[in-house]
């Protein structure tokens, strides 16, 4: 099982900045999105500080976020990548398919990303995430470059430290003729 601690607090800035931004999008009205709970069983607890310092988790996650935005239901895991590719070992078979779900059920689902070494984010669409993990599972790379993306799905930020991810959805779902 995998240690609450080992890798846990990886991307809590991230998460942070995700967390800070629906919640200005949901003070505006705009979309309502919440960070889905991973239920963990506590193992270690520092009695004193009042800290769970070694946990399990008790399931597989499926993603970080869901919510509705617009009426549109929307669900997207949050994801960073220290350096040029990104690897498709840090998606799990059982998000894709629950995200494949969604997407059946008329949702959106994506990837947020975010490239340390280009202090860049990125919303990969549901689709092209497929086509990453179709040619990894059919033998051929096991990761995509960040020279892969699509420049126009880049996530621009503008002040606040919010990631204002809403504005690529627009295009996604303008894209798929969706609204």
């Amino acid at each position: 099982m995998p240690s609450w601690n080992s890798r846990g607090l990886r991307g809590s800035m991230l998460e942070e900045m995700i967390n800070l931004t629906n919640n200005k999008y949901r003070e505006k009205g705009l979309a309502l999105i919440q960070k889905v709970p991973t239920p963990i069983t506590p193992i270690n607890i520092d009695k004193e500080n009042r800290h769970i310092t070694l946990a399990y988790f008790e399931q597989k996650s499926t993603v970080d976020y869901i919510g509705v935005v617009q009426g549109v239901p929307v669900c997207f895991d949050a994801k960073e990548c220290a350096v040029d590719t990104f690897s498709m070992n840090n998606v799990h078979e059982h998000q894709v398919t629950f995200m494949k779900e969604f997407e059946e059920q008329n949702g959106i689902a994506f990837l947020l990303i975010y490239y340390k070494k280009y202090d860049a984010y990125y919303y990969l669409t549901f689709d092209r995430l497929l086509e990453f993990w179709e040619r990894a599972n059919n033998g051929g790379r096991k990761s995509f470059r960040y020279e892969e993306l699509d420049s126009d799905y880049q996530i621009p930020l503008i002040g606040s430290g919010c990631i204002r991810y809403l504005d690529i959805l627009k295009k996604d779902l303008e894209r798929r003729d969706y609204i």
